[in-house]
């Protein structure tokens, strides 16, 4: 099966791709306000809440480390009343959390297709011998 595109991006590449822009386009807008972005720091944090599961941690540490530190320097530029830098900070932040959270979940699916794989071949060898 041949590729649509002349530059293939995993799944995971995509989902980061799509996140960096779509940080990129907030830190556009939150750079043009004056007020707190209290919304989207809560967001970015609930992002990162749910990042945060064991599987995550095993699968995608650095990803999900790096969430958490930028939402603790979002919150520290929040409290220096630095608005922008907080906006951009959790932005950063989110796409991080969910990039983890992909990062992870595709581990996971290759892991499974991994086991579901060496399953059929034990299941194959035992067919085998008692054909023989």
């Amino acid at each position: 099966m041949k590729s649509r595109s002349r530059f293939p991006l995993s799944q995971c590449s995509r989902s980061g791709l799509v996140y960096a822009l779509l940080a990129g386009g907030v830190m556009l807008l939150a750079g043009c306000s004056g007020t707190p972005p209290t919304e989207q720091l809560a967001v970015s944090k609930s992002a990162v809440t749910h990042a945060s599961t064991a599987a995550t941690t095993q699968y995608a540490p650095v990803e999900l480390q790096s969430a958490k530190d930028k939402l603790e320097r979002a919150e520290n530029a929040m409290a220096q009343e630095d608005y922008a830098l907080a906006s951009q900070l959790a932005a950063e932040a989110q796409a991080d959390a969910r990039l983890a959270e992909a990062k992870s979940e595709s581990a996971q699916a290759q892991k499974t297709a991994q086991d579901t794989q060496d399953a059929s071949r034990v299941l194959r060898e035992e067919i085998n011998r008692k054909a023989q």
